[in-house]
Formats: C-alpha cells, structure tokens, sequence
C-alpha cells in the first residue's frame, strides 16, 4: 500500500517561484543546513526566496506527492537505509520552472514497524515545520560541485512529501521531494536522503 496525496497546483506554482528566486540568489556550495545552494568552501545557504502575499495567505499545509504519473514500474535507482527499510527512485525530472522533482517509494522489508520521523534532516527548523517528511534530502551536483535543499517557503514549509505516517512490514509510501535545478550542463547528481547510501541519478527532461 502506498500514500499519495497530491496538492501539486500549489505546491508548483510555489516552486516556479522559489526556483526564479533561488536563480537569481544562488551562492557556492557547502554541506549541512539550508534552503539552497551550498559550497565546498562551507559558506551558507542563500536564504528562502518568498512566495507571493496572495499565494501565502490561507495556505495550509498538507501532506503531498507530487507526479501523478510516475511509472512505478520504472526503477533508476535502489539505495539501502536502516533496518531494512529500502529506497526506489522511479522518475528525477527537470520541469521548467527551473527545479527537479525526485520521485520514488520507500519500503519497509523489515519484521517491525518503522517510523518516518527520521528523513526530515537534522535542521532544527525544518524538522520542527515539517514533521514527518522527507526535507533532509539533497542533491549534488558533481560536475559544479554544489549542493541543493529541498525548496522550501518563507514559513520553512518544503516542496516535498510530508506528514508521513509509520510504515508497516511489507508496505511502501511514495514520496516527492523538489530541488532547484542544476544548470542543464549537468545532467549527473548524486542523490542522499537521511539514513539511506547514496544514489548517482541522471536527470530527465
């Protein structure tokens, strides 16, 4: 069984935003906290570009997934995490508002139930604004050599699968996560979500 809901028409327009911004604010690359772009010399993460105020207002947020039609069926990469819990990355796509959107399922092999509190990352403020999520994942650039965070909005909401719910033995969620887009010279990332070994992914689109 998997989970999957779908607030997409805000969440991308939010992202369009976000990415437009991010482009214009992009700073070198480093490696732990942050809404952006970081550099191996370890300067920090640009700021959170804005939403609009009309888009802000009376926004609630959900749980979400993006990418109604991924093919489950397709498998680019599977990653190993703890206590037999597995990751399958079906789609990476580069969308034209300037991000890429990460799509795939986590299972649970395992004989107990797990929890999903583990994959928002270790930033204080993202864990604290969504719980239950995916937001501690990046992605690297190799080729530019800088690092991308999950976009994320003034409130420190992201544009990923939140409010996750405990998995089962045996059963899967789906998950999204939305990252600025590497520039189109780089079509190569290595992808890492917290408690999982990295996966090298190409990037379609």
């Amino acid at each position: 069984m998997s989970i999957r809901c779908s607030t997409r028409s805000r969440r991308t327009v939010a992202a369009v935003s976000l990415a437009a911004a991010m482009a214009l604010t992009a700073v070198g690359c480093g490696t732990d906290d942050g809404g952006g772009t970081t550099n191996e010399g370890g300067s920090s993460p640009s700021s959170a570009p804005s939403k609009s105020a009309d888009e802000d207002k009376g926004a609630k947020q959900e749980d979400t997934a993006a990418g109604e039609n991924v093919d489950p069926n397709v498998k680019l990469a599977e990653v190993n995490g703890r206590d037999g819990l597995t990751l399958v990355v079906n789609e990476v796509k580069r969308d034209s508002g300037g991000f890429v959107t990460v799509s795939g399922v986590i299972k649970n092999n395992g004989d107990d139930i797990r929890s999903a509190g583990q994959w928002a990352g270790s930033e204080s403020a993202i864990v604290t604004n969504n719980p239950n999520s995916v937001a501690g994942a990046t992605l690297v650039d190799k080729i530019g050599k800088k690092r991308y965070y999950i976009l994320r909005d003034t409130d420190g909401r992201c544009l990923c699968t939140t409010g996750l719910t405990a998995i089962q033995p045996g059963k899967s969620v789906s998950v999204f996560m939305q990252f600025p887009a590497p520039p189109e010279t780089s079509n190569e990332v290595d992808f890492t979500l917290p408690t999982f070994a990295t996966a090298s992914l190409k990037i379609s689109g």
